[in-house]
């Protein structure tokens, strides 16, 4: 068992790195969301404060690197540079999934890497939903949190993966009980993510009563693990998996519209992903409702190549940002989430039909 999690993890980095795994028609939804430019921005672009607080943590920008890998030997460079990039320029990270490592403790040490080379940045641990609805308990959670001594603890929701992958676990009956029990009994905030496919109102709220701490929405337009199955389907010649996951390459709620349903159904903190690309979906995922914004691709493929050019793409990013505060006239983080968005055509038909207010973001800022 622990090889051939070992296998498919190691299969993920290379399809990722190699192959076409975007979403083909499908988008994020930031193309339909804009911010009103200020010509009179009235602030000091270098003293503009990217800083922020969330889980008692804080972040000299609100972005961390999402879960990538683990569980491989090529997994414990990647995590190494992306650990140490992190440390350097005070954000965050995820680690991938960390069901491996659970299966063989000979492969802790590529998740281990992460706190050595990140003392002191916040670290997310990993685990599946389905595998703890039906093989983990408590006891993988906690072991989970100290392999890498985690801020927080991540439970990733796959469904839209499992159905498609050829060995996918599609039970998923008992899942919420089981993420009500280790928010329950965890003294670490848990944060239920998706990978790739998004969350809609209606998870949101049940996962909000079940005492989660933290929303990522990981929503449709950037990778997709349709896709990333796909390609380990065609490879072995299984026709019928490869046409899965050609049917549901672009399956899911796009990310700003995943990012609106989940930030006015509930009050606990929202992290965005799924497609995000540069500072300007950043700002734009602020501007939504979410508190800090994560991206895996494109930091995956810096950190295949070394440190400064993680550290380089990451500094970007932030820059980027900046830019962005500068020309709507936001001084901190706070001031940007209350400037005006104008939400139009896909995105805005699709909330207005499920019930949303996108009227309020337009008027924001307004006497």
């Amino acid at each position: 068992m622990a090889k051939e999690t070992r296998k498919r993890k190691a299969e993920h980095i290379k399809i990722a790195l190699n192959e076409n795994v975007q979403a083909k028609r499908a988008t994020t939804g930031f193309e339909d969301v804009f911010f009103i430019h200020r010509a009179l921005p009235e602030i000091d672009k270098q003293k503009i404060n990217l800083s922020t607080t969330l889980f008692g943590h804080k972040f000299v920008a609100p972005i961390i690197v999402g879960a990538i890998t683990g569980g491989t030997p090529e997994a414990t460079k990647i995590n190494a540079t992306l650990a140490e990039a992190v440390e350097e320029l005070g954000l965050g990270m995820g680690v991938g999934s960390q069901r491996a490592a659970i299966e063989d403790k000979k492969l802790e040490q590529t998740f281990k890497i992460t706190r050595k080379k990140a003392p002191t940045a916040f670290l997310i641990a990993n685990i599946g939903g389905v595998q703890l609805a039906h093989e983990y308990s408590l006891k993988e959670a906690k072991r989970a949190i100290e392999m890498i001594d985690a801020d927080a603890l991540a439970i990733h929701l796959n469904p839209l993966q499992e159905t498609v992958q050829p060995e996918g676990q599609t039970n998923f009956k008992g899942v919420i009980e089981k993420i009500g029990e280790i928010a329950k009994e965890l003294d670490k905030p848990i944060i239920v993510k998706e990978t790739g496919a998004g969350i809609a109102a209606e998870e949101a709220k049940r996962l909000e009563a079940l005492g989660v701490k933290g929303i990522d929405v990981s929503g449709t337009g950037g990778t997709s693990f349709a896709a990333v199955e796909y390609y380990r389907a065609r490879e072995r010649k299984n026709s019928f998996q490869r046409r899965l996951g050609d049917v549901f390459w672009d399956w899911g709620i796009p990310t700003a519209v995943s990012i609106v349903e989940v930030s006015q159904s509930v009050r606990i903190p929202l992290i965005a992903s799924g497609g995000i690309r540069n500072g300007l979906d950043i700002a734009k995922a602020l501007g939504l409702g979410a508190s800090l914004a994560s991206l895996s691709q494109p930091i995956l493929e810096t950190a295949v190549k070394g440190v400064k050019e993680t550290k380089d793409a990451l500094s970007l990013l932030i820059e980027e940002l900046r830019n962005c505060m500068f020309l709507v006239g936001a001084d901190s983080i706070h001031s940007l989430q209350e400037k005006p968005l104008i939400i139009v055509s896909k995105t805005a038909e699709w909330l207005k039909l499920r019930g949303f207010d996108i009227e309020s973001y337009a008027r924001r800022g307004r006497s």
